[in-house]
């Protein structure tokens, strides 16, 4: 049972906003009655600093905690990635300060396509390190379905086959021209045919057919499967779909539909996250993703993880509930607020100031080989010895800090005011002037604890360009 490819490890990242679907549901109460009917439950969504990008880092970042090889490959799937044409999963890659040498690699075109890199990268042959992130910020139109039931979050895979804690058994893939929703390149917004036609002549024909080749295929009968879960369906897509099976509703992993919302390509890997933090060594998990046909895949559970900060019962605990509705469409863009003439100035970015400065943004400093002094940005020479020469890469992202000096900024202009900046002071010795986000409505005293996320810094509008880089986050 040890043997063979698998799940290394895992992590999860949903973003900390929630807000209630019935806050959403009151808003458009006055044209849109009807909505109410879904007002249960709550969704995630994104701050105005995060996207599919930022998302996919902390997942990985989760991923990767405790392992002391990393992968050789990456791939990062998702259908809202901000870039059409520049690799968003070498930027993934860098954050991480993965080698140069590591090749990386972006899927898309279908909700299905975190599965199917996560089936790729477990049969790749080479039996190597792969990291597979599936990462979705689906944007919908105000008004809409979509609009209560999408989310954002995402999850991450490390593969490989030294002792797994879930063991790869194969999977089972079929197309098939039934086109439940899609969206054309340049079009904002996703476009749905009428659900009861999604469930009863695509979800009910195609999903329990191919979800019986793959069991037929791996020889396990269906009572064997002890968790089982459904991306890409409408809501009780999967109840259906399990009593098709003969597989007890009892073993349906939570469809994360009233706590998250549908994170696209990052839903089916979520599901097996959850799969995974409930399973019993011996467990059979199978996951389905549907979408132009239906792939599966199928597991059996080796070494099951133990409680971890970085899984999706911790996730789906870090969050803040927003009650505002106009909050949600700026931080969007559905909502173009008058910031005021301070809000006009667009700084173009230097592509090559930014090649030159690639080591700021995995947020590596120096450490002078002289007196141990740690510095960010790196210097020429050292700030305290005044020591010249190459100082050696000191990473800071997992770097212990607290807060220095602190500012709340109320009149510079800020997507999300006030503005935070702060001296951060690095257990190590470095000092950095820092953005701080996600502080709570009561503030950031001196002292606080810190931790660090990659996320957005700017976008310029006029280019479509957007810059990333790191941010201090209240530990707490």
């Amino acid at each position: 049972m040890n043997g063979g490819i698998g799940i290394k490890s895992f992590g999860v990242f949903v973003p900390r906003a929630r807000i209630p679907r019935a806050a959403i549901a009151d808003a458009h109460a006055w044209a849109l009655p009807g909505l109410k009917s879904l007002g249960r439950g709550e969704r995630a969504f994104c701050s105005w600093d995060e996207d599919p990008i930022t998302l996919a880092v902390q997942a990985a970042r989760h991923c990767l905690v405790g392992q002391s090889e990393g992968p050789r490959t990456v791939s990062l799937a998702s259908t809202t990635a901000p870039f059409a044409d520049l690799q968003n999963a070498a930027i993934l890659s860098q954050a991480l300060r993965l080698p140069e040498t590591v090749t990386a690699q972006d899927a898309a075109g279908s909700t299905r396509a975190g599965l199917r890199a996560l089936v790729q990268a477990l049969e790749s042959g080479n039996g190597g390190r792969a990291l597979v992130v599936g990462a979705d910020d689906r944007r919908a139109k105000p008004g809409s379905t979509q609009e209560l039931t999408y989310g954002a979050g995402a999850a991450a895979f490390l593969t490989g086959d030294n002792q797994p804690l879930a063991r790869y058994l194969g999977s089972y893939a079929a197309s098939a021209p039934f086109v439940d929703h899609f969206r054309q390149s340049g079009a904002p917004y996703d476009y749905y045919w009428e659900e009861r036609w999604i469930r009863d002549a695509g979800v009910a024909k195609l999903v329990p057919e191919a979800v019986k080749q793959l069991l037929t295929r791996i020889d396990v009968p269906a009572g064997r499967v002890a968790w089982f879960g459904l991306a890409g369906a409408p809501s009780g897509g999967d109840a259906l779909v399990a009593t098709a099976l003969g597989i007890p509703r009892e073993r349906l992993v939570p469809d994360l539909q009233g706590t998250v919302g549908d994170t696209g390509a990052a839903h089916a890997l979520l599901l097996l996250a959850g799969a995974l933090e409930r399973a019993k060594a011996g467990d059979v998990v199978v996951i389905a993703a549907f979408g132009l046909g239906c792939e599966a895949v199928a597991f059996e559970v080796s070494h099951p993880p133990a409680a971890s900060p970085y899984g999706l019962a911790a996730a789906l605990g870090r969050k803040t509930v927003e009650n505002s509705y106009l909050k949600m469409l700026s931080f969007s863009g559905e909502l173009q607020l008058d910031w005021g003439p301070r809000s006009e100035t667009v700084i173009k970015a230097s592509l090559s100031q930014q090649y030159r400065s690639a080591a700021s943004l995995a947020f590596v400093g120096g450490r002078c080989g002289k007196c141990g002094q740690v510095q960010f940005p790196v210097m020429p020479n050292c700030v305290n010895c005044a020591a010249s020469g190459a100082l050696a890469p000191y990473p800071l992202s997992d770097e212990p800090a607290h807060v220095a000096t602190v500012s709340a900024d109320w009149l510079q202009y800020y997507p999300a005011p006030p503005l935070y900046v702060g001296l951060v002071q690095f257990e190590a010795g470095a000092r950095a002037l820092m953005e701080i986000v996600d502080v709570p409505a009561a503030g950031i005293e001196v002292g606080a604890p810190l931790n660090f996320v990659f996320r957005l810094k700017a976008h310029d509008e006029l280019r479509h360009y957007s810059r990333y880089f790191w941010k201090a986050v209240p530990a707490a």
